[in-house]
């Protein structure tokens, strides 16, 4: 694996390898001293065209656990906003001994663009590219959900888990990656969201489609995901009639939460719009594994760079 772009990148074999990494990971932050030598003398540089604290913050917390120097580029308040050029961005990274990068940017296919145009030899993990791909979200999530749902294989896949995946699909580059992921892993996946922010196209998608959330919970899936309304993308509106409708018809309320089977839980990429997507109280409750999946982020994406730059070095280093 020379870069992550997209889950497309990935064989079953390969997530299921990250995956267990990550598990590995996670295992050394419980530790006392929870920094590892890995990758001690590289140099992890995020380059973020588009706002984002908790991808950035999660990226360079798990660089700087590897013992990597990380370099934080944003794009306000440098030369790119005063107009210099991905190529010239990226020749400089070069340039100043960068060793991966990692992307995100409000354009899709921005990534991929770095990745494969010849301006930069080195590795380069897609952070978000605009409503296209997301994939170290998507492995964040798989890791959360197989840890609540496969408990005693935390090495295998999610064969046989069915997961809902509610609201705004048409922005949702979280949504796209996923159903990617999780097919792949072996789940059963179902797409909820009214009729304006499904995708054209989202019918050829490995899932199950239905435009009633309610309709989706009597399947008894174990696990719901509320995705994040982005009404800064909807320009124009006339998405869904009001915020009201929108949660009466697709909102994850206590009542609906409470149709939920016992074990199902509850997850959320954030950030939330609480009273919108989910009422707060169920973001809070017990069911709810938003915050494991904040901390999940930082051990995968350990893993992804690890896999990236140690290459097919063992793991010995991190025992």
């Amino acid at each position: 694996m020379k870069h992550l772009i997209s889950i497309e990148d990935l064989r079953r074999e390969d997530a299921i390898a990250l995956l267990a990494t990550a598990e590995h990971m996670a295992e050394t932050q419980e530790r006392s001293i929870r920094k590892l030598p890995a990758l001690l003398g590289s140099t992890v540089v995020n380059l973020f065209f588009e706002d984002s604290t908790r991808t950035r913050i999660s990226f360079e917390a798990a660089a700087k656990r590897l013992s990597a120097d990380v370099i934080n580029f944003s794009a306000k308040g440098s030369s790119v906003s005063k107009g210099e050029s991905l190529k010239d961005t990226a020749l400089t990274l070069q340039a100043m001994g960068a060793d991966l990068v990692v992307v995100r940017s409000s354009s899709s296919g921005a990534a991929h663009r770095l990745a494969h145009a010849g301006w930069i030899d080195q590795p380069i993990v897609n952070a978000g590219d605009g409503a296209h791909q997301h994939p170290t979200q998507a492995l964040l999530d798989a890791f959360t959900l197989r840890r609540h749902l496969r408990p005693g294989n935390v090495h295998g896949d999610l064969a046989g888990a069915h997961i809902v995946i509610v609201g705004d699909i048409l922005h949702s580059r979280v949504a796209r990656s996923n159903v990617q992921l999780l097919t792949l892993l072996g789940a059963d996946v179902t797409l909820v969201a009214p009729p304006a922010l499904m995708p054209v196209g989202a019918s050829g998608w490995p899932c199950r489609i239905l435009d009633d959330l309610d309709e989706a919970l009597a399947l008894k899936p174990d696990a719901i995901m509320m995705l994040r309304v982005q009404r800064e993308r909807m320009i124009g509106g006339g998405f869904f009639p009001t915020e009201g409708e929108y949660v009466r018809r697709y909102g994850l309320t206590d009542i609906r939460a409470d149709r939920l089977p016992e074990h199902a839980i509850v997850l959320h990429p954030g950030p939330i719009n609480r009273g919108l997507e989910i009422a707060g109280s169920v973001a809070d409750s017990p069911r709810s594994v938003i915050t494991e999946q904040v901390a999940a982020g930082v051990v995968v994406r350990m893993s992804v760079l690890y896999h990236l730059l140690a290459g097919d070095q063992t793991q010995e280093q991190t025992r």
